[in-house]
């Protein structure tokens, strides 16, 4: 076997993959499967501007634990890569110097370990929408997969859609037929010898954890930075008091920065109003400009969405939550709607007795929710047709979504750009002497049977 380790740094968290194959078969597609993983402890990667070197260390617990998971033997060939996302994308708008004294010192913990070490980078948001499809439709292999002759067979299956949901930013790519009107959400792939015209885009700002922060922004901007402020989205019984600068840290807050001191403390106290909710959740959006023939939001082209999707992250979380704890289905748009205004009107002990484990998550899945549902029908404009096409799923098999896979198999060149020959494997040779056996044993048979037939009836005669 063969490995690679990719390393997925969050906003919120890192973690750490292990992929193994087998060796022989780099340009194979459904061998690639994830050997384990490793949530690193503490956030991710961002939040240690102040003390950079940190968040090297932080990586170390996980790196050991490869070291146990990837054989000796193979630890100097195992190709080790990190791939930072929007928490760092977002660092690096409001300090660049920061923003790559954190990856020197990530990449320098990285070194000290007896892998392939191949560079720690931010990766773009259109690189992590499409690796993040490409990871999905190869695990489902819809690219394409072997024969049981050890053929190539090219699935006549339509790609599926991928929607990721992170902490700082959400992702939508699908392929499409329709124009692309935005030069910049375009990207031409050509996957064993296939050619896919995919539509991407990244929205900065709307992960989860930055969109409670814009709406925290909001409603303390709407009751003019108060000492108490209302929050309908946060359940009632549940209040907690908070410094504006845990608020306006961010480059996506800080054009509403006030001018108060960002010492000061404010208290929000939940209301557990769903439709007040929904009002102040629909502000972080703007579906107003558009100057393409269609737009999701915020100005931003988008085709018609069409076809099937798989939904991630936070997307799966979410949606996990409403069916698991609060027994609700979602089926349709009016399902997940219903789902949220519930989850909005429960109050914070009745939450606390249905998920104790889930506390620190708790207070924020009204916002969420909402937040998902006006994202998916207002942003995406998906239906009650196209709706029940969306498969909300953290894994396919033992493997996670998301961009890591993709990512690795892009570095590795594990996806050829041309279709692979057809060639007569050992796998071949041994079907083609398994089916003679198989041949010569059951004309023995037949023959054995004919002759103990005929044997017995000459001799009751």
């Amino acid at each position: 076997l063969q490995y690679g380790i990719v390393l997925d740094a969050g906003s919120s968290h890192t973690a750490m993959f292990v992929y193994k194959w087998p060796a022989d078969k780099e340009n194979d597609t459904g061998v690639v499967s994830e050997h384990s993983m490793c949530d690193v402890e503490g956030p991710g990667i961002s939040n240690y501007r102040l003390n950079p070197p940190a968040a090297g260390t932080s990586l170390e617990h996980c790196l050991n634990q490869a070291l146990r998971d990837v054989p000796r033997e193979k630890h100097a060939g195992t190709p080790l890569y990190l791939g930072a996302t929007a928490g760092m994308r977002l660092l690096n708008i409001a300090d660049p110097q920061v923003s790559d004294a954190v990856l020197r010192a990530v990449a320098a913990t990285l070194k000290t370990y007896p892998f392939d070490f191949r560079g720690a980078k931010i990766l773009s948001g259109e690189e992590e929408g499409v690796f993040g499809w490409v990871t999905a439709n190869y695990l489902l292999e819809n690219f394409i997969k072997r024969g049981w002759l050890g053929e190539w067979i090219q699935p006549q299956k339509k790609t599926l859609g991928a929607m990721d949901f992170g902490g700082a930013s959400t992702q939508i790519t699908f392929e499409t037929r329709d124009t692309i009107e935005n030069p910049r959400n375009k990207v031409m792939l050509k996957l064993y010898g296939q050619a896919y015209k995919v539509y991407t885009h990244s929205f900065l700002c709307y992960g989860r954890d930055q969109v409670l922060k814009r709406l925290l922004s909001k409603l303390l901007q709407a009751e003019s930075y108060q000492g108490t402020v209302s929050h309908p989205c946060w359940p009632m019984g549940y209040n907690k008091s908070l410094l504006l600068s845990s608020i306006y840290d961010s480059p996506c807050t800080e054009k509403e920065r006030p001018s108060l001191a960002l010492n000061t403390t404010v208290t929000l106290v939940g209301t557990g109003n769903g439709n007040l909710c929904a009002l102040h959740v629909s502000k972080l959006f703007d579906f107003t400009n558009c100057s393409f023939s269609h737009c999701s939001f915020d100005g931003v082209f988008q085709p018609k969405v069409s076809g099937n999707f798989i939904a991630f992250s936070a997307f799966f979380y979410t949606v996990d939550f409403i069916q698991t704890v609060m027994g609700r289905p979602v089926h349709l748009p009016s399902d997940l709607k219903d789902a949220a205004e519930t989850i909005c009107a429960t109050s914070w002990s009745e939450l606390l007795q249905k998920a104790l484990k889930l506390e620190k998550r708790l207070p924020d899945y009204c916002a969420v929710s909402t937040f998902v549902y006006l994202l998916m029908t207002k942003g995406y404009s998906f239906n009650n047709h196209s709706f029940p096409n969306i498969a909300f799923q953290k894994k396919v098999g033992e493997t996670s979504i998301g961009w890591a896979l993709g990512y690795m198999l892009n570095l590795t060149n594990m996806i050829p750009a041309e279709k692979p020959l057809f060639h007569k494997s050992i796998l071949y040779n041994y079907w083609v002497i398994l089916i003679l056996l198989f041949v010569v044993t059951t004309l023995a048979s037949l023959v054995s049977a004919v002759c103990l037939f005929r044997y017995s009836k000459s001799s009751i005669i």
